[in-house]
């Protein structure tokens, strides 16, 4: 692979990852209705907060653990459409699509480095 290439399939996952974490987060805002006080809807915005915060930091450890969140990333997206595909198949391509995309390019990532620093 070319170094070009390299630097994308080392940076896409991570980008793509923070971008994931950033879309979740948008759903945290829908606690903060007219007429509410923001300090009463602050502590359920920050519940809403976590599963954000959590792939955040899978995000972090990617620096260090490039497997780890390949595998961590699938797990959450077969767990979430196991939990909620069921009654919500929309949801799931919309939630699990993307984290089972980003963790299969962590993954692949990973292996590459292996590949080129054995």
């Amino acid at each position: 692979m070319s170094e070009m290439s390299d630097r994308l399939l080392f940076w896409g996952p991570r980008i793509l990852g923070l971008l994931v974490s950033l879309f979740l987060g948008v759903f945290a805002l829908d606690v903060f209705t007219p007429g509410t006080p923001i300090l009463e809807a602050l502590p359920g915005f920050l519940i809403h907060l976590i599963p954000a915060l959590a792939i955040l930091g899978l995000v972090i450890v990617s620096w260090r653990w490039e497997w780890i969140t390949g595998v961590a990333f699938i797990g959450l997206a077969i767990l979430y459409s196991l939990r909620v595909g069921p009654a919500h198949a929309d949801w799931v391509l919309v939630i699990a699509g993307p984290l089972m995309i980003v963790g299969a390019l962590f993954l692949w990532s990973w292996q590459h480095q292996r590949m080129v620093r054995p």
